[in-house]
């Protein structure tokens, strides 16, 4: 027993001394780095967690919103050729969601229409 045990124990002592080897093989813009994106990534945890916070909690409804409306969604988007012509949606007293054409666009010149046989 005790001879599986000594080379376990060197090569557990060693891997500390591997990693550090590993560590200084960096160059030091490459440790730069690598701090830098360590102390980034520590001082986003917090706005991380809260991003999963929201995702639980309008998870749902964008679901249920891209299911009904997808389809639509996708219609439109093949339909409107530029979409820097158009003033951003608006909504109205009665709940319609409506975007207009800016006024100084150029005039529409419609797609043709797809006749399925």
């Amino acid at each position: 027993m005790k001879f599986y045990t000594a080379p376990l124990v060197v090569l557990l002592l060693a891997s500390p001394l591997a990693a550090e080897e590993a560590e200084n093989e960096l160059s030091p813009m490459e440790r730069g780095a690598k701090l830098f994106l360590e102390g980034l990534l520590e001082e986003m945890a917090p706005a991380i967690k809260e991003f999963e916070g929201l995702a639980d909690e309008f998870g749902p409804g964008i679901r249920s919103f891209v299911e009904g409306m997808g389809p639509a969604l996708g219609e439109l988007m093949e339909e409107v050729q530029d979409w820097s012509v158009y003033d951003a949606p608006e909504i109205l007293p009665n709940g319609d969601i409506i975007i207009r054409r800016k006024p100084d666009a150029q005039p529409l010149t419609p797609l043709a229409p797809q006749v399925e046989l």
